[in-house]
């Protein structure tokens, strides 16, 4: 069952009767005859009661996880299931950042394996209930996509692991790709039932789910859909190696916004997009974005935090106080150092321990006096490796009791039974310190809730005899591979990977004097407790309302099949050029100027030979020929290569090096249009262009008469980006005081006198053509960059002035969909050079009719 809104879906799974949609413009979209999925008409949309409904109504979210934030329970008796929050889970905790006045609706799977039979009731009561939509997945498929595809290739390969041999990860299987395909098309059929495209908000979370946006973005173009990755995102050299890489990124970028915990992750994957699709990236008042098919794709950098309410109430609780009191006395006269990790391959549990028994050789002082207690929690993923892990922790732990222990004092504690919440808690309040040792980790929550722990309350500080006026102390050594790690500058960070430095890091925080701890604990508590989970969905929620916030106003339609589908998104205002319209224009009208870029218009930029064709010749010549047409070819090229190239079009006007030199037709000399003194500055920008090119390979000089350009588009993206940005700031330098201007294009950075640009030569055509009287009604400019720009804005300047017919036609077009001033655009070379040939043969075609004509009258 299918409908525009929950309510909608609520109403009818509860036989009510179906409302409508909440901004009163579009009735309910709703399943009338079966398999059939109607639009109803909108003429009663604006209606009284219609408003009346919508007014009441309140902002909604949509919130999508593997997971559903619930506990399920079969009865004692086995007549079906109870159902609970999962007060532990993020997704829950999240609803304190959106307000109370925003609706959440949550999609995911449940943890329990439900029978067939019972999938409708239970479905039902979950929607009802909790506002929750389960997502049935068949075990086999589920085992596919997960254990599968998720554990086995995404979740290694985000932390750095590649798949060198079977035994490492396995093989890239495309079942398994297969099937992690398909569950994120049945979240997107869920996701469709109760979706209200216009007004709702979608947030999809983590990798298990990251080719939903693409399920979603293709059936709602104007989706509010924001995501966000709670694991880490491998650096370009490590993510390339995925054979479905292309396919993940463009599906991410169907999003609006895009969340990561740390810089370096969105650094990573806007590395990626910029080696593998050619993307560019940049940063507009403090928000980094990436242009995508005329769509702005923001990128959100921010660390979740944790649910102060639920870790407060657990410390309140009475078991918590007894659980305290106990670990106090079994720890009496000992220093507790804690370690708290899942059993998985990247929580470095073994390389602590290591640690912990260099600290005991180096450091015999410590032995009868420190504890190490490590906290591992059961595996979520499963396999040999995870078995190892296991292996070598217990025997590391064993030996070091072996060795170092003693009757009534154990150096390691290793508890690997599941533990209640509230003991964990109990551990972090009686533990000196915190150690966090993964080698690599996206967001570990741990310190943070230490942090909350050592703050402790009234009643721990009596029973622990703490002095309440005395301030809190705590320390921390997190691994610099760890998230949470950058937002902990009072903690003590380190290389897990060097056992001697980490156990020299845990002598330095048990030696460490209480005042330093309390400082550091105040600067860790004090950021902890701003930024909770609550923060980061509201900050969150906020960007993804900002960048969505034009959807309404512009026009958008998909292209691409499959996985390579994605949207484009224009202002209103800019549109396809229709052939059939301007051939129309072209006809009826009798004075025409026609601006043609080269490089990129009429020649593809990826093309190697550059010399233009035998039907780019014809065409150009056909539009010269015609007595109403004054055509300008106007390049960013040397006036040698363009004479030689455009020697057979005689009436061909050409500009050269972006209208420096200007030439009428064949038979005419270059002319200057722009006076210049002298060119002295050559001599301080070429050896400073010269000092880049020899630092940056792929790089180079092109010198032209009145300019230098330094080209790096053969470089590393990265590092020639980093150049050009620092020679671009460089020439600005050294030439301040001379007569030029520095611009950086397209893989170019271009120093050339001031006052040169291609809306010179725009103007120069149109008051040309005013003195010999041929006043312009017909005005075509086609260019593909930053530089055919200055001559979208002499023309569009021009409409309604006196260099122009008050009845003109003016078209300006730029190549491909992105901002610009033109009006116009097609999206490559060959619609341009299909364009013009459809107006150099309605030259031809007038051209053939007043001969017939003039030959009727003579005869």
């Amino acid at each position: 069952m299918v409908s525009r809104s929950y309510s909608n879906l609520l109403d009818l799974v509860t036989g009510g009767s179906p409302t409508y949609g909440r901004l009163g413009k579009r009735l309910p979209r709703v399943m009338t005859v079966a398999g059939i999925i109607c639009d109803l008409d909108e003429e009663n949309s604006n209606s009284v009661g219609s408003e009346a409904l919508s007014s009441v109504s309140q902002e909604r979210v949509i919130i999508v996880g593997n997971q559903l934030p619930l506990r399920a329970h079969r009865r004692p008796d086995d007549s079906g299931w109870n159902f609970s929050w999962d007060e532990d889970s993020l997704l829950l905790q999240l609803k304190d950042g959106l307000g109370e006045d925003v609706e959440v609706i949550y999609i995911g799977c449940l943890r329990e394996e439900i029978e067939p039979g019972e999938q409708d009731d239970v479905s039902l009561t979950l929607l009802e209930t909790f506002k929750c939509v389960p997502t049935f997945l068949p075990p086999d498929l589920f085992s596919k996509f997960y254990h599968g595809f998720c554990k086995q290739h995404l979740w290694p390969l985000f932390h750095y692991m590649l798949p060198l041999s079977p035994d490492l990860g396995g093989r890239f299987d495309r079942s398994l790709w297969q099937a992690y395909v398909s569950v994120n098309k049945i979240f997107a059929d869920k996701v469709m039932e109760v979706i209200s495209p216009d007004d709702d908000y979608v947030w999809v979370h983590d990798y298990h789910l990251m080719v939903l946006p693409t399920f979603l973005r293709k059936r709602f173009n104007r989706v509010k859909l924001g995501f966000f990755l709670h694991s880490p995102f491998p650096s370009s050299e490590i993510y390339r190696t995925l054979p479905v890489r292309d396919e993940l990124l463009r599906a991410l970028l169907n999003s609006d916004l895009i969340g990561f915990h740390t810089f370096d992750y969105a650094r990573h994957f806007l590395s990626c997009c910029s080696r593998m699709l050619g993307l560019a990236y940049q940063s507009k008042r403090g928000y980094i974005g990436l242009e995508y098919y005329g769509r702005t794709v923001s990128i959100k950098i921010l660390q979740v935090g944790i649910h102060m309410g639920q870790l407060q109430s657990v410390l309140n609780l009475p078991e918590t106080e007894a659980r305290v009191a106990e670990l106090r006395d079994q720890f009496m006269g000992r220093v507790v150092l804690l370690g708290v990790d899942d059993m998985d391959i990247f929580k470095g549990i073994s390389l602590k321990l290591l640690a912990m028994e260099q600290l005991l050789v180096q450091h015999p002082e410590w032995r009868g006096k420190v504890v190490l207690v490590q906290i591992a929690n059961p595996a979520r993923g499963r396999g040999r490796d995870v078995q190892e892990v296991q292996s070598e922790t217990a025997s590391t732990a064993r030996r070091i009791n072996e060795t170092f222990g003693r009757l009534g004092y154990q150096p390691v504690i290793l508890i690997d039974n599941p533990l209640q919440f509230y003991e964990r808690i109990a551990y972090y309040v009686i533990a000196e310190c915190c150690l966090v040792t993964a080698v690599r980790d996206g967001m570990n929550l741990i310190p943070y809730e230490y942090i909350i722990c050592r703050q402790g309350n009234e009643k721990l500080d009596q029973m622990l005899q703490l002095d309440p006026s005395v301030p809190k102390k705590s320390m921390l050594v997190v691994s610099e591979f760890v998230g949470c790690s950058p937002s902990l500058s009072g903690a003590i960070r380190v290389n897990p990977w060097n056992i001697d430095s980490v156990a020299e890091a845990m002598d330095v925080a048990l030696e460490m004097s209480d005042h330093e701890k309390q400082l550091r604990h105040e600067k860790h508590y004090r950021y902890v407790s701003t930024h909770d989970v609550g923060y980061w969905a509201h900050s969150f929620l906020q960007d993804l309302e900002r960048t969505c916030k034009d959807h309404v106003r512009r026009r958008c339609w998909g292209i691409g099949f499959g996985l390579g589908f994605r949207v484009i998104a224009l202002d209103p205002n800019f549109r396809k050029l229709s052939v059939e319209h301007i051939v129309s224009a072209y006809k009826r009208t009798k004075n025409r100027a026609i601006l043609l870029d080269y490089d990129g218009t009429i020649m593809p930029q990826t093309s190697i030979n550059k010399t233009p064709t035998s039907e780019a010749i014809a065409i150009l010549n056909s539009l010269c020929n015609d007595p109403r047409n004054i055509v300008f070819l106007v390049s960013g090229r040397d006036k040698e290569t363009l004479s030689n190239w455009f020697s057979s079009c005689d009436k061909l006007e050409l500009a050269a090096e972006h209208g420096y030199f200007l030439r009428q037709n064949h038979d005419a000399e270059w002319e200057t249009c722009v006076l210049v003194a002298d060119f002295d500055w050559k001599q301080i920008a070429e050896p400073v262009m010269k000092l880049y090119t020899e630092t940056t390979d792929g790089s180079a000089i092109e010198a032209k008469e009145s300019a230098l350009v330094w080209h790096y588009q053969y470089a590393d993206p990265d590092f020639g980006s980093c150049q050009a940005k620092e020679l671009l700031d460089h020439l600005e330098s050294v030439l301040s005081n001379e007569p030029v201007s520095v611009k950086s294009g397209q893989h170019i950075v271009e120093v050339k006198p001031q006052g040169v640009n291609k809306g010179l030569v725009a103007e120069r055509l149109l008051s040309t053509m005013c003195q010999k009287g041929m006043l312009p009604d017909f005005v075509l400019c086609i260019g593909d960059d930053r530089s055919d720009e200055d001559m979208f804005e002499v023309i569009t300047g021009a409409v309604a002035g006196p260099s122009l017919s008050p009845v003109a036609e003016v078209f300006a077009c730029t190549v491909g969909q992105k901002p610009s001033k033109a009006k116009y655009y097609l999206e490559d070379t060959v619609e341009i050079v299909r364009m013009l040939q459809g107006l150099a043969t309605a030259s031809d075609q007038m051209a053939r009719a007043a001969a017939s004509q003039s030959s009727h009258k003579t005869t």
